[in-house]
């Protein structure tokens, strides 16, 4: 007795068809930056007609619109992930920074830092860019305190969390010219000393 195969929902069709959108807008924000990026490119790498994309993504700023939110949810998951498995004990700041370090490294950080720099002159991408933005750094000093140890909201912690953030996120923008890493690795070892003095002196 033979059977149909099961009818995927089209909802759900919907939004794996999106996913793989995103997805793709993300490797091409990494690899041709935003002024490379585009829809017909976009459709290409998801394997997505132009039909269907522009179904769902009419233009390439709703597309990257949309990608704004999918890039900040990434980064969020993706930062929560690896502070989870942060290591406790002697070298344990030193541990929180490298993997911070290794986020803001990561593909997802580029394709974050495309839409920064678009946004700086485009206000309608802006306007999408900047309270995700705050959500976003909200939940890394919450996470990067959490990772350290500390109490994030304290007065004095709660500007070197933000330092360390600052430092790592430059440190990220320096790795986008050149691979960066050795001079990274010693600034790393720098910070981490000075920061376990500083917060040890606000305990």
């Amino acid at each position: 007795m033979s059977t149909s195969p099961t009818r995927v929902p089209q909802e759900e069709r919907t939004r794996a068809m999106r996913a793989r959108l995103l997805e793709a807008t993300v490797e091409c924000l990494v690899e041709h930056g935003f002024s490379g990026t585009s829809t017909t490119l976009v459709s290409q790498r998801a394997g997505v007609s132009r039909g269907a994309q522009l179904h769902h993504f009419p233009t390439k700023n709703d597309l990257v619109v949309a990608a704004v939110a999918h890039i900040a949810d990434t980064r969020a998951g993706e930062l929560a992930a690896a502070l989870a498995d942060a290591p406790t004990g002697e070298r344990r700041t030193r541990a929180v920074l490298e993997l911070l370090a290794e986020h803001f490294t990561s593909p997802i950080f580029a394709a974050a830092l495309e839409l920064w720099v678009a946004a700086r002159t485009d206000p309608t991408l802006a306007e999408a860019v900047g309270p995700l933005e705050q959500r976003v750094g909200r939940q890394a000093h919450e996470l990067t305190a959490a990772a350290l140890g500390v109490d994030g909201s304290a007065r004095g912690t709660r500007e070197l969390v933000q330092a360390t953030l600052d430092l790592v996120r430059g440190l990220g923008l320096a790795n986008t010219i050149s691979d960066d890493a050795r001079r990274r690795g010693r600034i790393l070892d720098a910070w981490a000393v000075t920061l376990d003095a500083q917060l040890a002196r606000n305990a």
